[in-house]
């Protein structure tokens, strides 16, 4: 059976499985700290859910909420399921939560971003409902905080 659940405390098995999750998502992410865990889990935007298949945390996902004049909008990032669990439904369920909290928290839309490459998660995101923008997509990056 698949759990999701939202992060509340800091733990340090969390830390170490988002760790392990983060090499799978981007080989150039750095280590997460037990401080920005932290940040992420005390911050009043973000909320951290887990998935969980028979008491071991198998996947991971970032939901942002904020509030803009247009209205209250979601976000969602750094969506990972460990690789021997995934195609079990895993994303979907972390998706499909972190899409009703949004909704909970009045959000009008939900936005995330996905590479073409990930054919799989593209996939998901578009059987979970999401439509595909016709829109461009600008990052600035600042040189000193390495990788984008």
């Amino acid at each position: 059976m698949i759990e999701i659940t939202e992060v509340l405390e800091y733990k340090d098995d969390v830390l170490n499985t988002i760790n392990l999750l983060l090499v799978q998502l981007s080989k150039s992410a750095p280590a997460l700290s037990e401080q920005h865990l932290r940040e992420i889990i005390e911050s009043p935007a973000s909320k951290l859910l887990i998935a969980s298949k028979d008491g071991k945390l198998v996947g991971s996902l970032t939901l942002v909420v904020f509030r803009i004049p247009t209205g209250v909008r979601a976000w969602i990032e750094d969506v990972v399921v460990n690789f021997d669990y995934r195609g079990e439904g895993i994303g979907q369920a972390l998706v499909s939560e972190a899409v009703r909290i949004a909704q909970v928290c009045g959000a009008r839309t939900v936005d995330l971003t996905s590479r073409p490459d990930r054919h799989a998660a593209n996939q998901l995101y578009r059987k979970a409902g999401f439509a595909q923008r016709d829109t461009n997509v600008y990052r600035f990056g600042n040189p000193e905080s390495g990788p984008q």
